[in-house]
């Protein structure tokens, strides 16, 4: 095993993420945000005033699309180049092990907005029409989605309004389709409301008939935004398409890492990748610019962070991405700035996860959670405040779907435990010590039985009390030899039929 092989998890995070910021400190004089420095921004943070008085923090939330853990310098990716979000690392808080609450976009997005588990708002993945519960290469009848975030749900933006916030989204939302009404992000408690759509941008294109490039536009709005709300505490939930493939970063910096990917040999550094991740660091300085012009980067609170894990090629050495509940599919990168912080520049180790976002918010602009609606996450509010830990508690991830290869799963995370259940073959269960097996390598479900029942008895009490639905019934359609759509290929029965003509030929 090579010395990466042999080192805990911890040890990789605290390794990798440590050695990036000390590297960033032999080059900290060019890292400026634009006109205005951030060079003395640490001494800055320590020395700032508390938060006006009556007036709550504002808050910027930036979830990224399919950003995997590595995919940002702060987390050690040595081939990107990401400035002002490892700047933001070096003065804010990083998290080694921060989860998204499901493996695709759409849930975790629920789970951030309600801070609900996925059976509680009962939006389990994407619906896609490509793979309805029972087609034919289904062995069992997935549960159902919703594919709307339900009204009666108290979003963390209508709870935020409740407390005087303006309210912008930005992005892209999955939540409910439509520009106006009760399941679009204006009927869910914001005010402001840009889709991609409204700036010219054709469904999933980066560039606009103009030329403009999406994050640029978007985070245009933002700041214009910001301008218009300056004088309230103010909430922007940016929702960029980025970095979700295909790809179309920009010319000049997609040449740029071609040229410095030639002189390497890790196939994880894709250059159209690298220029899209670094396209989105130039905006997150745009926008801490625009902060600190209006003299409100003190009292603003920023998150970044993703909705899920990066895809397969990019996610090593974790096991698995995008669509699955191993590491590489929901681990993400997440960052919190804010002058308030004590102790900046540190990394902490505690699990955290999507669903914890509301009540962290909700914390710190002294506002009400809603009287009708469980909240599964726990407040950050004791980390930002210098503690070094969260109290242990179990995460929890359910998702009874079928997505690209993945099958219907279930996992529970306790302490340095993990247990996956799959629900196809009459169910079985991998077990993996993430401190000594972060690549979840080694299942430990036959080598430590008493474990598993364990954990598997407590992921069941938490399924049964949440209401999660389960994938336990044959899907009656099955069939071994029908292959799933490619691309935008949609299902129909009549191409499944031949499909299996064609495979039975084969066989004959």
């Amino acid at each position: 095993m090579n010395a990466v092989g042999s080192m805990s998890l911890r040890e990789i995070m605290r390794f990798a993420v440590a050695a990036r910021l000390q590297a960033m400190h032999c080059r900290l004089a060019f890292l400026l945000f634009g006109a205005i420095g951030i060079a003395g921004a640490a001494s800055e943070a320590e020395s700032a005033a508390a938060p006006r008085p009556n007036r709550p923090p504002n808050v910027i939330v930036i979830l990224m699309d399919d950003m995997g853990w590595r995919d940002v310098g702060f987390m050690g990716n040595e081939f990107v180049e990401t400035p002002h979000l490892d700047q933001l690392a070096k003065q804010g808080l990083v998290f080694s092990q921060a989860y998204a609450s499901a493996p695709n976009c759409a849930p975790t997005r629920a789970c951030l907005m309600s801070g609900q588990y996925t059976p509680r708002h009962g939006i389990y993945t994407v619906v896609d029409p490509r793979q309805p519960p029972g087609s034919p290469w289904h062995k069992l009848m997935a549960a159902d989605s919703k594919a709307e975030l339900s009204p009666g749900v108290t979003t963390v933006a209508e709870s935020l309004q409740a407390r005087g916030y303006s309210t912008g989204f930005f992005g892209m939302w999955n939540l409910g389709r439509g520009r106006r009404g009760p399941i679009t992000p204006g009927g869910q408690g914001f005010e402001t409301v840009v889709f991609p759509e409204n700036l010219g941008f054709a469904k999933d294109a980066y560039f606009n008939p103009r030329g403009d490039y999406l994050s640029d536009s978007l985070t245009d709005a933002v700041l214009e935004f910001i301008d218009q709300n300056q004088n309230s505490p103010f909430f922007v939930y940016l929702a960029d398409h980025a970095v979700h493939a295909p790809y179309e970063p920009k010319p000049a910096l997609r040449d740029r890492y071609a040229a410095k990917a030639a002189r390497s040999r890790d196939e994880r550094n894709d250059p159209s990748l690298a220029a899209s991740v670094e396209a989105v660091d130039e905006n997150v300085g745009r926008v801490m610019n625009h902060l600190r012009r209006l003299n409100l980067a003190d009292n603003t609170l920023i998150v970044f962070t993703s909705d899920n894990g990066g895809t397969h090629q990019y996610t090593a050495p974790l096991r698995g991405g995008k669509g699955e509940l191993y590491e590489g599919g929901v681990r993400v990168p997440l960052v919190v700035w804010w002058s308030a912080l004590k102790n900046p520049g540190r990394v902490c180790d505690s699990p955290v996860a999507s669903i914890d976002l509301y009540p962290t918010l909700l914390e710190f602009a002294a506002a009400t959670p809603p009287s009708k609606q469980t909240l599964d996450g726990v407040s950050w509010a004791p980390l930002i405040a210098g503690e070094e830990a969260l109290p242990s508690r179990r995460l929890f991830w359910h998702f009874p779907c079928y997505v690209g290869r993945s099958t219907p799963a279930s996992a529970i995370r306790d302490g340095d435990f993990k247990l996956i259940q799959f629900f196809e073959d009459g169910g079985r269960h991998e077990l993996y010590n993430l401190e000594t097996d972060p690549h979840e390598e080694r299942n430990l479900a036959q080598s430590n039985p008493a474990k598993a029942d364990a954990l598997q008895a407590a992921l069941t009490s938490w399924q049964e009390a949440t209401g999660a639905l389960l994938p336990s019934q044959p899907n009656p359609a099955f069939d071994p030899a029908a292959d799933r759509p490619r691309g935008g290929q949609q299902f129909s029965p009549f191409d499944a039929t031949r499909r299996r003509g064609r495979s039975r030929d084969r066989v004959q």
